[in-house]
């Protein structure tokens, strides 16, 4: 059984069992927007606010960002989305550069490299952090570079890396670096009650001197080794297969809003250590933009603002006019984002949905499979990827507003853990996640509404039973 298997498996059974594991707000907020609403003039690009490494920028200068990445193409729909974010009161970050890294191998290499570039600082952050080949060669870049003066942190989840041996950690700190357990599990660790187990950091993020940022789907461990693409096609895989994820690299200004959320949560976990600076030298205002992306990070903290992150993806979706292209690993969805997938479908948009053919946690799976009928009924598309684990999480719609982190779109995600996303706003990001999409498809099946309705009756039980316990998965 893989990792995530066994921690989701850990947290069920302590539900089934009764435990008061309510750590946050059972609500999730509601969408008003109306739905494809289009935007007729040009008061986004007039109104809305970006920043740079100063802070917000004047009204002129925002909106002379605002006009060159318009220009890239799909002006209406880049109108459209703007206005949403503005609704939603986020502001983009100017001046980045977005590198989108597909599967393990590619993204290891990618932070391997600034890693070994540090300077100043690194900041990482994981749900899973393993004592594997991948966690080794990780450690041993850490120690290095704690010896020769940089700063490092690094936070891991009780639950995620349970697993994972103390003495892993504790050669760590014996390096000097900052080591911190988050809300770890209190029958071993002593540390906190039940009542908090069900609050996960589910991020990963690695920021390096405070300039370039990494984060996605993308845990520190073995599993991610080999490249989904080399996978072969079977009915059922192993852990050995490829996993099929996504990570991104940003270098420029958003690096900082990764900092100021890596840090909240360094002090909301009485983590210690010196204080965390705001920003190093290479994000200072005399640096040069590092590229020409918009970008939005949201982070989300269960119990304090976790619908932040529903509230922008559902914005979207509710406002979505041409397309809505989402790759999911754990689809587990509330009644109002399947209202609003299904809504979207039944006015014209083009709503396909990647999800699993197989899972590392069948009851999640089920569960997830329990809404396609409604969805199918609806003129949703749905395929399911064979031959790979999937495990990314991302969606671009309109061809404009993608977005790629840790967040899953089940429950989970929007009310027990805390989360990171990023939102990348412009066609030129745009289209190489809809390349990446078409490239998730040729690797997928389609489930037609016929097929679906003749499953046998046993499916359609452990389904209902996964529906039951859709709130924990």
């Amino acid at each position: 059984m893989s990792p995530p298997a066994r921690h989701k498996l850990s947290l069920v059974a302590a539900a089934l069992l009764g435990l008061p594991l309510f750590a946050c707000s059972t609500a999730l907020p509601k969408i008003t927007l109306a739905p494809g609403a289009a935007v007729t003039h040009a008061a986004p690009i007039a109104t809305a606010p970006t920043k740079d490494a100063n802070g917000i920028m004047s009204p002129g200068r925002s909106a002379a960002v605002l006009q060159a990445v318009r220009a890239e193409g799909r002006s209406r729909q880049f109108d459209r989305h703007l206005s949403i974010l503005e609704r939603e009161q986020e502001i983009l970050s100017r001046g980045n550069t977005v590198q989108l890294l597909v599967d393990g191998p590619a993204t290891f290499e990618s932070m391997f490299a600034a890693l070994e570039g540090a300077h100043r600082s690194i900041l990482l952050e994981s749900y899973i952090v393993e004592a594997d080949e991948i966690g080794q060669r990780i450690a041993t870049i850490l120690k290095r570079k704690r010896a020769e003066g940089v700063d490092v942190r690094l936070i891991y989840d009780g639950v995620g890396s349970f697993s994972t041996p103390p003495d892993f950690f504790a050669e760590l700190r014996e390096a000097g670096i900052d080591v911190c357990e988050f809300n770890p599990l209190g029958i071993v660790r002593r540390t906190f009650g039940l009542l908090e187990a069900n609050h996960r950091d589910h991020r990963k993020v690695l920021v390096v001197d405070g300039r370039i940022a990494f984060t996605g789907g993308i845990n520190l461990s073995n599993v991610y080794l080999s490249a989904s693409l080399g996978s072969t096609r079977r009915k059922r895989f192993t852990t050995e297969d490829g996993w099929r994820d996504t990570h991104v690299r940003i270098e420029g200004p958003a690096a900082a809003d990764f900092t100021n959320l890596f840090r909240d949560t360094w002090q909301r976990q009485n983590c210690g250590g010196s204080p965390i600076a705001s920003h190093l030298p290479e994000t200072a205002s005399a640096a040069p933009p590092a590229g020409k992306r918009l970008v939005a990070v949201i982070g989300s903290v269960a119990g304090e603002n976790s619908d932040r992150l529903y509230r922008t993806l559902l914005s979207a979706i509710v406002g979505a006019t041409d397309s809505i292209h989402i790759t999911m690993a754990y689809f587990v969805p509330d009644p109002q984002t399947l209202k609003a997938l299904a809504d979207a479908a039944r006015r014209g948009v083009d709503v396909v949905l990647v999800l699993p053919g197989q899972g590392d946690s069948l009851i999640t799976l089920r569960a997830g499979q329990s809404h396609y009928g409604q969805l199918l009924e609806a003129g949703v598309r749905i395929f399911e990827m064979q031959g790979s684990f999937l495990h990314a999480k991302t969606a671009v719609i309109d061809g404009v507003w993608a977005t790629v982190g840790s967040a899953n779109l089940d429950w989970r995600s929007f009310l027990h853990n805390d989360e990171l996303n990023v939102i990348v706003l412009g066609e030129d990001f745009g289209s190489r996640m809809e390349a990446l999409f078409a490239t998730d498809l040729a690797h997928s099946e389609p489930v037609s509404q016929e097929e679906w309705a003749a499953r046998c009756a046993p499916r359609r039980m452990m389904e209902q039973l996964g529906r039951l316990l859709e709130y924990w998965l």
